[in-house]
C-alpha cells in the first residue's frame, strides 16, 4: 500500500507471503499482542521502501536479528530527500555497501544537479555516518536504490513473494517541492520480502471522523498543547466529539520515532487532564454499578494489583535470563502469572 498524493494506492501482490507494512512488522518484534503471536515470514533477500527512521528500525531488525542476507531500500526520491535522523543510520550502516552507495549517486548526479542539489555533499554526508557508525552485527549486505516506485510484488504459484517490480523516476520541482514522476521503466529486485514503511493511516473503522490519513481534530482547542490540538472533532456538525482525544500515532499514525510519539502522548494526557478539571466530581455510584457490570461480562479483569504481579514476573524472567527486559508475548502466559486463568 503506497501513500499517494490523494490516498492510498494499492498494489498487486500486497496478499502475497512475506509483504508487509512496517508497523505491523514493528509490532511482532516488540512483543504488542496480538502481533507477537502472528507469524512474519521472513526470507534472505528483503526490500524495505521507504527513506525515514521506521525504514531503518526495519532494516536494523533484518540485519541484527533477522540476520538476512540482503537488504534493498527502495526510495521513491533522491539522496536530498531522505528523511532518516543521522543517528538512526549509525546503527545499520556497517551494513551498507558504501561503494555501490556512491556509485548509486553518481547515476543519479544529473537529476540531483538539474535541481541545484549537490551531488559530492550526498556522498560526504554518508561517509560522515559512516564514521561515527556502528560495528556490523551480521553479514548482512545492505543498498541502496534511490529513484525508484514500487509498482507490484511479483509471487510464485504457491503465494509467496519472489520479487519487487519497481519504476525508475525522475525527479521535478513542482510547488516548491521535489517530486518523483515515473518514467516507464520498469525492473524488478530479486527479494522474497518486502516491507513497505512510508507512512500509516489510523484507524477508519474506530468511528471517528477521518481526513487523509489522520483524526480530525478540533482546529480551534479548548485544551491546546504546544499550540496542538488533541481534540477529536466532527467537521460536518462543526462541533468536539465530547470526552474523546488522540495524542501520538494516533494523531499522525508512525510517524517518527517512539520517543516523539511518547512526548506527544504525554502532551495529550495534559490536555485531557486540563479538560477533567473543568468537570464536577462524580460520586462512587458509577464506579461501583461499573465493577457490578464487569464481574458478569464472564471474562478475566484486570485490576492494579494484578498489573503489579504482572511486572513482578517479567522482571524475574529478565532476571534469571540475564536481559534488560522481558515481555510476556500472549495473553495466556500474562492471565497465568496473574492468576486469572
Amino acid at each position: 500500500m503506497l501513500k499517494a498524493q490523494n490516498g492510498w494506492v494499492f498494489l498487486a501482490g500486497e496478499h502475497l507471503t512475506g509483504v508487509y507494512h512496517a508497523k505491523n512488522l514493528i509490532y511482532h518484534y516488540n512483543r504488542l499482542l496480538p502481533f507477537s503471536e502472528e507469524d512474519f515470514a521472513i526470507g534472505c533477500k528483503a526490500a524495505v521502501v521507504g527513506a525515514g527512521n521506521v525504514m531503518g528500525d526495519v532494516v536494523h531488525y533484518l540485519t541484527c536479528e533477522a540476520k538476512v542476507d540482503e537488504v534493498y531500500t527502495v526510495v521513491r526520491r533522491g539522496p536530498g530527500e531522505v528523511k532518516f535522523d543521522k543517528r538512526e543510520m549509525e546503527a545499520i550502516v556497517a551494513h551498507l555497501d558504501m561503494a555501490a552507495l556512491e556509485k548509486e549517486i553518481d547515476r543519479v548526479a544529473p537529476v540531483m544537479k538539474a535541481l541545484g542539489q549537490d551531488p559530492e555533499a550526498a556522498k560526504e554526508m554518508f561517509r560522515s555516518i559512516y564514521e561515527k557508525g556502528v560495528p556490523a552485527c551480521a553479514d548482512t549486505h545492505f543498498i541502496i536504490d534511490f529513484l525508484a516506485s514500487p509498482t507490484r510484488i511479483l509471487g510464485d504459484g504457491n503465494g509467496k513473494a519472489t520479487g519487487l517490480e519497481v519504476e525508475n523516476n525522475i525527479l521535478v520541482l513542482e510547488d516548491r517541492q521535489v517530486k518523483a514522476k515515473g518514467l516507464g521503466i520498469y525492473r524488478a529486485l530479486d527479494v522474497d520480502t518486502v516491507i513497505f514503511a512510508i507512512g500509516d493511516a489510523v484507524d477508519s473503522e474506530l468511528g471517528l471522523p477521518v481526513a487523509g490519513s489522520e483524526f480530525v481534530k478540533n482546529p480551534a482547542p479548548r485544551f491546546p498543547i504546544e499550540g496542538n490540538s488533541y481534540e477529536a472533532y466532527n467537521p460536518k456538525s462543526e462541533q468536539d466529539l465530547a470526552d474523546t482525544f488522540v495524542a501520538g500515532w494516533a494523531i499522525k499514525a508512525s510517524t517518527g520515532l517512539v520517543g516523539i510519539a511518547r512526548r506527544d502522548g504525554t502532551n495529550g494526557a495534559k490536555a485531557v487532564l486540563q479538560y477533567l478539571s473543568t468537570l464536577t466530581a462524580a460520586d462512587e455510584t458509577p464506579f461501583k454499578k461499573l465493577d457490578e457490570r464487569l464481574s458478569h461480562l464472564g471474562k478475566p479483569v484486570v485490576a492494579k494489583e494484578n498489573l503489579g504481579k504482572l511486572l513482578e514476573a517479567e522482571r524475574q524472567q529478565a532476571h534469571e535470563l540475564g536481559i534488560n527486559d522481558f515481555t510476556f508475548q500472549n495473553n495466556q502466559e500474562m492471565l497465568r502469572v496473574m492468576d486469572l486463568s
